[in-house]
C-alpha cells in the first residue's frame, strides 16, 4: 500500500489513538474485563470472558501498530477503523440491553455514546492518511 504525507497533526493523533487502544488493551486484559463483558452481544457464540481477552490482544497490536508501525499507517487506520466498525454492534448490545458500564447508567448516556464510535473511525482513517489515500485510490479508480 502506497504511503501518504501526514501532517504533524495528523501524527501527534495517531500516537495520541495508539497510545488510547494500548491503555484499553490493558483494560481488557486486567482491571475492567468485568465492565468489557457487558457489551458481548449475547448472540455472540463464544464465552464473553474469552471475547474480551482476544479484543484485548487486538487492540494491543493495533495500538502498538498506530504508535510504532508510521510506514505501515494507511494499512493500520484502515484495520483500525474495521476493528472499531466490528464492535459496534456490543455498544448496541450495551444500549439495547439496558448493561451498566463504564459509568454509562442510563439509556441516554449509552445513546450518546453510540455517536462516538464514528469519531473513532474518522479519526483512526484521517490520522493515518487513511482516509486521504482512499479518496485518492477512488479518484483513480472512477477515472
Amino acid at each position: 500500500m502506497k504511503t501518504v504525507r501526514t501532517s504533524l497533526t495528523q501524527n501527534i493523533f495517531r500516537v495520541i489513538l495508539g497510545l488510547f487502544m494500548i491503555l484499553a488493551a490493558v483494560g481488557h486484559l486486567t482491571f475492567q474485563r468485568a465492565e468489557f463483558q457487558a457489551q458481548v452481544p449475547d448472540w455472540v457464540p463464544l464465552n464473553k470472558d474469552l471475547v474480551v481477552i482476544l479484543s484485548g490482544i487486538a487492540e494491543l497490536v493495533l495500538g502498538l501498530s498506530m504508535v510504532f508501525l508510521a510506514k505501515h499507517k494507511v494499512t493500520v487506520g484502515i484495520v483500525l477503523a474495521l476493528f472499531y466498525v466490528a464492535i459496534f454492534p456490543g455498544n448496541i448490545a450495551q444500549y439495547v440491553n439496558h448493561r451498566d458500564a463504564f459509568g454509562l447508567n442510563t439509556d441516554q448516556a449509552r445513546l450518546i455514546r453510540l455517536f462516538f464510535q464514528p469519531v473513532l473511525i474518522l479519526w483512526a482513517l484521517w490520522s493515518t492518511g487513511a482516509l486521504q489515500y482512499l479518496r485518492q485510490r477512488n479518484k483513480v479508480a472512477t477515472r
